[in-house]
């Protein structure tokens, strides 16, 4: 890549993402706060719901504080890695969540193809947040795979860029001389930032998030056949967004 594709695609397109980023999810909470929902679709439907949902947010989480460690603590990720045997073990565990977020997810966007009700309520916006979720997730795996001992060169290599964005001093030479699919990851995550906020996803950013403490609620659905005994039918649900 040239200089000046570089330049656009590692400086100037974190910048502008982070700027939408910002001023759009200021705005949706200002114009449009009841976009802004945790309504759950597990009352449209349960069981992919339950399998889907686990695995990602459980993967996404452990991976999200993985990168922020090694962004935070860069030379004590290195320090770590030192030793052959907690290098395996951070690496193995970090492509153990990244297929288990990655089959969670995949099993996210199936639910959403083949169940019509819920089909209906995801816009164009939320598959394109969707598919590019589910590609960094997978160029992840990728990099996990084909390029081992990720940790480390995201320590000495991503971290040294992202705090050269956060002191206004960017500098991307090692970076542009990452194979092909780690610039992709690193530009595909920029992207994914830039469109957040107009997706469901943005959903995540409500405070408090009480769904993630709360007891499970009964929802009665009234005007529904009455189950043997006399009873309507009781459907669970735990009050977050899939």
């Amino acid at each position: 890549m040239t200089p000046g594709f570089d330049l656009a695609l590692y400086v100037a397109l974190p910048y502008v993402s982070v700027v939408v980023a910002v001023v759009a999810t200021i705005e949706r909470y200002r114009r449009h706060v009841y976009s802004v929902t945790s309504q759950s679709t597990q009352f449209l439907e349960n069981r992919l719901h339950f399998w889907a949902l686990v695995p990602f947010h459980v993967g996404i989480l452990v991976l999200l504080v993985g990168h922020l460690v090694a962004f935070l603590v860069p030379q004590g990720v290195i320090a770590w890695n030192a030793a052959p045997v907690r290098l395996y073990a951070l690496e193995t565990m970090a492509l153990a969540f990244g297929l288990l977020a990655l089959g969670g997810f995949g099993a996210v966007i199936v639910r959403r193809v083949v169940e019509p009700s819920i089909r209906l309520y995801t816009r164009w916006i939320d598959w394109v947040v969707y598919l590019l979720l589910f590609m960094q997730i997978a160029t992840g795996v990728v990099i996990a795979v084909r390029y081992t001992w990720g940790s480390s060169w995201f320590a000495a290599v991503a971290s040294p860029y992202l705090w050269s964005l956060v002191t206004l001093q960017p500098e991307t030479g090692a970076l542009a001389a990452m194979p092909l699919v780690v610039r992709a990851h690193v530009a595909g995550t920029w992207l994914l930032l830039a469109l957040f906020p107009f997706s469901k996803l943005v959903h995540i950013l409500m405070v408090p998030n009480a769904y993630l403490w709360r007891a499970p609620q009964v929802v009665r659905w009234y005007g529904l056949a009455a189950a043997p005994g006399g009873r309507h039918d009781d459907r669970f649900a735990d009050g977050h967004q899939g």
